[in-house]
């Protein structure tokens, strides 16, 4: 029986209003709903839905990036919901996020170098800056960049490029759960491709949860074991992928099969040690 990592019980988010001094928030638009999530370790878990639907809020309440206003979330059986963040900041190395958008969460003045080397040092991952250098360079393999990228700087990489170092940054600290967030929505498809390709073989060689947040359909199903479907912030329907994709309960999860097309993803080349290069 797998293990839960994530539990999440009858969250609830709202935005604008006010908050009393208890923290009740007074007014506002509610965004989820009561949402139950549970996420396993090693399993990789698809958040899937339109725009709108609040599976972004769903993932950034996950990582304490913003407060929830009702219910709790734990990570490896401890309570998170309110814990200050002195205490969250050991944990944050744990829980780590790659953005829809790499040009936003990796700062433009710095090389690829900086990226990956000071996070490494900062949680004491690495023992010094000469360990810390290894650890990126015997990675890049890995992620099947070229070591040339390490002094160039984001802007001089291609958008294939800056995901994978999104993503060799959150995989270098060595975290129990990942959430990626429309990681591959920029991308075209080939590229895509290769993302998903990474992603995998990380999850399965390095033993990662993970949170995957898409609304293709498509994505969901070449990388995921277990979905969640979201609908203006509910669940409605939740189950291995091949059972909700082959018969989904919800008239919405049928829609949303329905109205996207499925392309097969090949996913052919995981039994390799090293991943394609992205020009």
């Amino acid at each position: 029986m797998v293990q839960d990592l994530f539990v999440a019980t009858g969250v609830e988010v709202a935005y604008g209003g006010k908050r009393r001094l208890n923290g009740e928030r007074v007014g506002g638009v509610k965004v989820l709903h009561g949402v139950d999530l549970k996420i396993g370790r090693g399993e990789t878990v698809g958040i899937v839905g339109e725009s709108g639907s609040g599976k972004t809020t769903l993932g950034r309440a996950l990582m304490r990036l913003i407060d929830i206003d009702a219910g709790s979330i734990a990570f490896d059986g401890q309570d998170i919901t309110r814990l200050p963040e002195a205490e969250m900041r050991p944990l944050r190395r744990r829980m780590q996020m790659i953005f829809q958008d790499p040009m936003t969460s990796l700062n433009p003045r710095h090389t690829v170098r900086r990226i990956l080397v000071e996070p490494l040092l900062f949680h004491r991952v690495a023992y010094d800056h000469a360990d810390a250098e290894g650890r990126v360079r015997g990675f890049f393999d890995r992620v099947g960049l070229p070591l040339a990228c390490l002094d160039r700087t984001p802007h001089e990489l291609s958008g294939g490029q800056r995901q994978r170092v999104g993503i060799a940054r959150a995989a270098l600290l060595e975290p129990d759960f990942v959430l990626a967030d429309e990681i591959v929505s920029g991308l075209d498809v080939s590229t895509q491709a290769q993302a998903l390709n990474l992603l995998k073989t990380l999850t399965r060689d390095l033993g990662l949860a993970m949170a995957f947040i898409s609304h293709d359909l498509s994505v969901i199903r070449a990388v995921c074991d277990r979905v969640y479907v979201m609908k203006s912030g509910l669940m409605v329907e939740e189950g291995r992928c091949e059972d909700v994709f082959a018969a989904p309960k919800s008239r919405y999860t049928r829609l949303l099969i329905d109205a996207i097309p499925l392309p097969e993803i090949d996913l052919g080349w995981l039994d390799r040690d090293v991943a394609p290069e992205i020009d």
